[in-house]
């Protein structure tokens, strides 16, 4: 009669020792219990994806004698150095490009009303900027926009773009705009007061921009309707850190920046 063993363990369950394997992207394993083979695709916290010749995806606990390499057992762990993951795309939805170089800075300029503007420009099209070779800066208001482009001299090689707030028909800041000519030179606007309210307020979890009565200044006229201390610097802070693509700005200010850096940049 043939002999049994009493010990019914799988062998590759047994207590013998097996080798730690990193689970590298590519490294191709089998599950025994349930059969299923496959390369490693993706490797987390506590599991492991595998992908069959099929493209079918299984997702494993990382256990200890959990996978066959080659027939014999291993565990698998997670890459002692797993390559940072870069983003394929920028703030403002364009292709990254890693590596890039800030290129050197053009002769052309933005132009932009003030410091919140400039920051929030930074924030999301920063990357397409330094790719570019633009320099964004800021005014402190566009009461002498006209001397001031004027002093500039935009032309072929040193074209000039300029984002005004309010710039609604009727507006202060729309006659000021009407006054700038030149094909070198672009002005263009949101309809916002302020440059705040392109920020989408479901990206700061409020349901609307608060109406605030004119002749009262409206940036801490927004702190108080909102119950936020009236610190306009920290406000805004608080407002601008919860920007994190071009997703939560309003498509009114999308578009101007657009074609601000469109001009600028035309050959």
């Amino acid at each position: 009669m043939r002999q049994y063993s009493p010990d019914l363990t799988p062998p590759w369950k047994k207590s013998q020792p097996v080798p730690e394997v990193p689970a590298e992207t590519g490294l191709v394993v089998e599950e025994p219990g349930t059969g299923f083979c496959g390369a490693v695709i993706r490797c987390e916290a506590g599991t492991v994806t595998l992908e069959d010749r099929f493209g079918k995806h299984r997702v494993f606990p990382l256990q200890p004698r959990g996978f066959l390499l080659e027939g014999r057992p291993v565990t698998l762990v997670r890459p002692s150095s797993t390559a940072p993951v870069r983003p394929t795309r920028t703030a403002s939805g364009s292709v990254a490009v890693p590596g890039a170089r800030a290129r050197v800075a053009r002769a052309g300029r933005i132009y932009v009303e003030g410091r919140h503007d400039a920051e929030l420009v930074e924030k999301v099209w920063g990357d397409d900027l330094r790719i570019e070779g633009v320099v964004v800066e800021y005014l402190e208001g566009v009461d002498d926009l006209p001397a001031i482009v004027e002093a500039f001299a935009p032309g072929p090689d040193a074209r000039l773009g300029v984002l005004v707030d309010h710039l609604v028909p009727g507006s202060k800041e729309w006659r000021i705009a009407q006054a700038v000519t030149g094909e070198h030179a672009l002005v263009v606007g949101h309809p916002y007061i302020d440059i705040w309210q392109a920020v989408k307020p479901s990206s700061l979890g409020i349901e609307a921009w608060p109406d605030i009565p004119r002749g009262q200044d409206w940036k801490t006229g927004v702190c108080r309707a909102l119950g936020w201390p009236e610190n306009t610097g920290a406000a805004w802070q608080g407002v601008l850190s919860r920007v994190r693509s071009y997703k939560d700005l309003e498509p009114e200010l999308l578009g101007c920046v657009e074609r601000l850096i469109d001009h600028v940049t035309v050959p």
